[in-house]
């Protein structure tokens, strides 16, 4: 299976847990301005490092926000 560095990252996941669900655990409420400022960040810099793959990461960091803003 190819890597895939917008969903699961091989390097994110080195010891069994996603570092994203190591991320939200030890951040509690400020989870969410975790995930915003990553979107943020990844839409701010798309056009000066990893183009189409930067805006993915936005995507998905977004979509993880929406996710956790409708539980």
């Amino acid at each position: 299976m190819p890597d895939d560095n917008v969903n699961h990252p091989k390097h994110y996941n080195q010891i069994g847990i996603e570092c994203i669900d190591a991320i939200q655990e030890v951040t509690g409420e400020g989870f969410e301005g975790y995930l915003q400022g990553n979107v943020m960040k990844y839409l701010w810099r798309y056009k000066y490092k990893n183009g189409t793959e930067d805006l993915e990461k936005a995507q998905w960091y977004l979509k993880k926000l929406i996710e956790v803003v409708n539980k």
